[in-house]
């Protein structure tokens, strides 16, 4: 009995691994995604013996069953029986790696990465090291590029002989005759820098970066400028300006676009790489080429990192620095031919205020902000409105309410429903810093304006808007200035503002309480009750069923439930579903 409990428990083991056979690439794939329990079930012991070696001779099967296989065997190590035996998972692994479906390959070096540190030296060096120069001397490109992903992390481990000879075959990996090999070589160098002694990385791997940086593909090159911020953070400041700093320079002025994108890309890294100094001598005016670059893409590269550039820049020069050499560029760039540059610029110039003081800020970039919000561009316009705050903290709000204000007036009232929904989002935090006064003076009657925009957003943002001015100001600035204009909506002639008069009433009745609710409010919605329009009046019943918490119970048997029950009557199918159902929802 207890030998066919035993056959009847393995079972769905025998199933599973028979689909691992099956010509179906979907029962393949569900049998690899359940290898654990296989494995579980097998027992070490057998999993090492018999699985294994199958996974290993069925390497040649659609892509997306080795990637999955990939996958599993990465975190397989408890199921052969622990570090001891983790180094029988490398045959599989090593031959996944020289499959031609990238994706496949990058999975298997990631889970040959992982079970590397679950290897004793001995089984590193016996196993594991042997593997990657066998992938780095294969014959197909396939298995030299994933060989270059796995030296830095076994490097650290071995002994000294084998150390020199693993930097001889990456050596040779940087200097292959397919371009995908050398690209790899070139991802990983600064990888690999980090883990070779510092007087290897002066003799073999800056030779070994030069060598990448002036590769004649453009895709090495770029990738050897990658490779430069973590080489410059591991030498001291006088190496990297002899070793890293005259590559670098090249590759910034690079013929390729693409390697100067890539050196714009890493700038603000490789600032905090090469240190103050060298940041003062050589990127700066590195800098202001990439700003200058005829292609545009470089430009809205560097364009992004502006403020992050000047805001790491060394305190006692920093001003100077943005003065001289910064401002004339970004002076340029607000008024580019490219609307991604000036967009990618938008989005970070704010942040040069607090960098410059209220002084610097009204008299150089105030000017710059006016015309960027005046562009033509909605996404230039969007990005400054979105970052007023860093202004306002510097120069406070009546400098910026004079400066500023009118354009953001105009931009309210923009063609792009886009632009006119920021600045809505914008409002209650502009209205918290102008005050009610203010507000009330330049800007209430744009937000009811917005309740009546043609574009649905803008009306639902509107309404949202309201509330929360509601809940800055309090209820006795609503009861006087916002409560009057909504009830006006009821009467309109358009039946879509009645509509939005009623969305209105449902945000505003929370913060308004119970007795405002129901002694100004109510009313309305119940003479909306008898409107020609069967929409308004399903939404009269929507809203009554939501303001019910909201409203004193004599008001809710003497008004509501009536005209719900006149509604559950009415000539239209929704208008009656909507009434049944917010008189079930009130009884409840």
């Amino acid at each position: 009995m207890a030998t066919s409990d035993t056959d009847d428990s393995l079972y769905p083991i025998a199933v599973l691994i028979d689909e691992l056979r099956n010509e179906d690439v979907q029962l393949r794939l569900n049998s690899i995604k359940k290898l654990g329990t296989i494995a579980l079930a097998l027992g070490v012991e057998r999993t090492r013996s018999e699985l294994i070696p199958f996974l290993t001779d069925t390497i040649y099967d659609e892509d997306e069953v080795l990637l999955a296989l990939a996958e599993q065997l990465g975190s397989f190590t408890p199921l052969v029986g622990g570090p001891e035996y983790v180094h029988c998972l490398l045959p599989p692994l090593e031959s996944l790696a020289t499959v031609e479906e990238t994706v496949v390959r990058d999975k298997a070096v990631e889970s040959l990465r992982i079970i590397a540190d679950q290897h004793n030296q001995g089984d590193l060096e016996n196993y594991f090291v042997p593997l990657v120069k066998r992938l780095a001397g294969g014959d197909w490109f396939t298995s030299r590029t994933s060989a270059c992903g796995l030296f830095s992390v076994c490097y650290k481990r071995v002994s000294t002989n084998v150390k020199a000879e693993l930097r001889q075959n990456f050596r040779s990996l940087c200097a292959d005759d397919t371009p995908m090999v050398r690209r790899a070589a070139a991802g990983k160098l600064g990888e690999f820098a980090k883990v070779v002694e510092s007087e290897y990385l002066k003799s073999d791997l800056i030779q070994l970066f030069n060598m990448l940086a002036q590769d004649e593909q453009d895709s090495v090159r770029l990738l050897a400028v990658e490779a430069s911020v973590s080489i410059a953070s591991l030498l001291p400041s006088e190496d990297t300006e002899q070793l890293v700093m005259p590559t670098l320079r090249q590759a910034a002025e690079d013929k390729s676009w693409r390697v100067r994108y890539m050196v714009a890309d890493k700038f603000t890294e490789l600032q905090t790489a090469v240190g103050p100094e060298i940041t003062k001598n050589d990127l700066v005016p590195a800098f202001q080429s990439l700003l200058k670059d005829c292609e545009a893409e470089v430009r809205a590269a560097s364009a992004h990192k502006v403020k992050d550039f000047c805001q790491a820049l060394s305190p006692d020069v920093r001003e100077q620095i943005i003065m001289t050499n910064m401002l004339p560029c970004v002076k340029d760039l607000v008024a580019d031919a490219n609307q991604h540059v000036k967009s990618a610029l938008a989005s970070v110039i704010m942040g040069l205020s607090p960098i410059l003081g209220k002084d610097n800020t009204i008299e150089h970039l105030l000017p710059l902000f006016l015309t960027q919000l005046k562009d033509e561009c909605p996404e230039v316009r969007l990005n400054i409105i979105s970052n007023l705050d860093c202004v306002n903290e510097v120069i406070g709000i009546k400098q910026l309410s004079q400066s500023l204000l009118p354009a953001i007036v105009e931009l309210a009232e923009d063609t792009k429903w886009r632009v006119r929904l920021a600045i809505i989002e914008y409002m209650p935090l502009l209205a918290g810093q102008l005050g009610v006064e203010f507000f009330d003076e330049k800007l209430n009657s744009l937000c009811m304006t917005w309740l009546v925009d043609h574009v649905y957003a803008i009306r639902e943002a509107a309404t949202l808007n309201l509330k929360k001015l509601v809940e800055k100001f309090g209820k006795d600035w609503a009861q006087q200035t916002v409560i009057p204009k909504v009830l006006q909506m009821s009467r309109d002639q358009n039946y879509l503002h009645r509509m939005t008069c009623l969305f209105c009433i449902n945000l505003l009745a929370e913060p308004l309480g119970q007795d405002l609710t129901t002694r100004l409010m109510l009313p309305t919605i119940i003479t909306m009750g008898s409107d020609p329009v069967a929409n308004v009046r399903f939404n009269v019943a929507k809203t009554l069923q939501k303001l019910a918490p909201h409203l004193d119970q004599g008001s809710i048997q003497t008004q509501v439930k009536p005209l719900l029950e006149k509604l559950k009557a009415d000539g239209d199918m929704d208008v009656q579903y909507y009434a049944l159902e917010a008189l079930e929802g009130i009884t409840i």
